[in-house]
């Protein structure tokens, strides 16, 4: 039996939800024109949530961080990106509904996928991924923090603060398990004991499985959030986007593959996903992993650990946060931004110091010098630790040695993990596809019968090592225990090696097992 309040609140609900789905769509909305997708329609409200302090704080967040040091282009901000993503959830959700209305995609249903794929990002922090990547591991090693975690937080902060609970419920939803919908697309499962069970998930039913993976796909990572950056910032950097979602919205439907339904793509669309795994790829070898602006990374993160203890920010209950620890307030964590770098830059604090000069030298470009690149065998996974720089400062050359002597301090090493976004593993193994002759049966196809001409492996170590000095003198002699370290740990050869392998008179063995002896003859 009903309760008779549970009635009346179902019947309030259901009256909220026919006067929306009367509505006009395009007379609801409020329209944006977006330099990438043109003029878009926006649920209002989802124009309610753009306009509050917590969404807005994204016009203050680079979207690719200190890559815009190098990239003059690269000055778009979290903001744009998440309304973006929130628009293409909303594409790909309705393009679903239209193909497949036995799917029974409702008005609730669109609303939320759209709530999550505008709201995925707010979690973000000064410099997007330098933040949870390089800085909050540094100041806070025991920490497992993720900026999904923190999205999740401040999408909750957004709607208590901004009371914008009877807002969502006149629009038809129903706010206890469309919080939770929206919430598990942002972060998962919201209860960890429940991920072991065959459905994790409070937001939805199984029946509704192909919905979590809109936003943010956790099986093969084919979601909206790579359309839209794809697609942006390919535009910014000046970089040639080669994959199109538009066609990829037309051969997408559901199918179910053991009880469970999937987006699925037309089998003739395979070549098309390598090439968008092949296109994240290279934007991570061209811009997000660019070697500079890595460096300019690295050092800003330098400048916000030695200024974290004395940079203050006020909470709730005007309790006062450090950089590392403001994501524990969502009030705090409101007011982080990347303006903390000019905050730093432009302060007169004697505290502030040090952080104050490693900005100085950011702005007059005087980095920490790139020695080179090495990779390790094929099997052999490196860590990084404190030890990596102890290492190379003891591989000091025997024939040859340079008069300087260098300290593990003198160096920076990067350990950059590049792959097809699953590690050693190939995403479109994860994918599922139909044929024309029967679009209801999922099928799997393997790389063999796409193309030989296919990557063997789908993921590889970089690393990366740096010297903090300026002086040519300490700069060369740190090449040469670079070039020793390679030789001691079996790495490859660096790229631009040959002038110091010849200068230090290395072993021709070590010279013709690392590259071929056509490239040694041609240097």
């Amino acid at each position: 039996m009903w309760a008779p309040d549970s009635c009346e609140r179902l019947n309030e609900q259901m009256s909220c939800l026919k006067h929306v789905e009367n509505l006009p769509f395009t007379s609801l909305c409020g329209v944006f024109n977006d330099p990438i997708h043109g003029h878009i329609e926006i649920h209002p409200l989802l124009v309610r949530i753009i306009d509050t302090p917590q969404f807005q704080r994204l016009r203050y967040i680079k979207q690719l961080g200190g890559t815009y040091f190098v990239f003059p282009g690269a000055s778009h901000n979290r903001f744009e990106h998440s309304i973006g993503v929130g628009y293409l959830a909303g594409c790909l959700v309705r393009a679903l509904k239209e193909r497949q209305p036995e799917l029974d995609i409702t008005q609730r249903d669109i609303l939320c996928v759209e709530i999550a794929g505008l709201c995925h990002d707010l979690g973000h922090g000064p410099f997007s991924h330098m933040f949870d990547g390089r800085f909050i591991p540094l100041t806070r090693p025991d920490l497992k923090w993720k900026h999904e975690t923190a999205s999740v937080e401040m999408f909750e902060h957004l709607i208590a603060s901004n009371k914008l609970e009877e807002v969502m419920k006149s629009y038809g939803l129903v706010l206890e398990e469309d919080m939770n919908f929206i919430k598990e697309q942002i972060g998962g499962p919201i209860d960890e004991t429940t991920c072991e069970k065959s459905w994790p998930y409070h937001g939805r039913q199984k029946e509704k499985s192909f919905l979590y993976e809109i936003v943010a796909n956790k099986k093969n990572g084919i979601d909206v959030d790579k359309w839209d950056y794809f697609a942006r910032d390919c535009h910014h950097l000046g970089i040639q986007n080669n994959f199109d979602y538009k066609r990829l919205l037309k051969f997408t439907r559901v199918c179910e593959v053991k009880n469970q339904k999937h987006i699925c793509t037309r089998d003739k669309e395979v070549g098309n996903l390598y090439d968008m795994f092949h296109t994240r790829n290279c934007l991570h070898r061209r811009a997000y992993q660019h070697k500079i602006g890595n460096i300019i990374e690295i050092m800003i993160t330098e400048a916000f650990q030695k200024a974290d203890k004395f940079f203050k920010i006020e909470g709730s209950g005007g309790k006062l946060y450090q950089i590392s620890t403001a994501m524990e307030d969502m009030e705090a964590y409101t007011k982080l931004t990347d303006n903390i770098y000019l905050e730093i830059l432009h302060s007169s604090c004697p505290e502030l110091k040090e952080a104050r000069e490693i900005l100085h030298k950011i702005e007059r470009r005087e980095l920490y010098k790139f020695l080179g690149e090495t990779q390790p065998e094929a099997m052999k996974e490196i860590v990084k630790n404190n030890s990596l720089a102890e290492s190379i400062a003891n591989s000091k050359p025997e024939k040859h040695p340079p008069e300087v002597e260098l300290k593990a301090e003198d160096f920076i090493i990067d350990i950059i993990n590049m792959d097809y976004g699953m590690k050693e593993q190939n995403p479109i193994d994860n994918v599922h596809f139909y044929c024309k002759a029967d679009p209801s049966k999922a099928v799997k196809i393997s790389k063999e019968q796409v193309s030989k001409l296919l990557p063997m492996r789908f993921a590889e170590q970089i690393i990366r090592v740096y010297c903090k000095s300026q002086d040519p003198n300490i700069v060369s002699a740190a090449k040469q225990y670079f070039i020793q370290w390679c030789i001691e740990n079996d790495f490859t050869k660096p790229q631009d090696g040959f002038v110091m392998i010849s200068l230090m008179s290395l072993e021709k063995s070590w010279v013709y097992n690392k590259v071929s002896p056509q490239a040694l003859t041609s240097s």
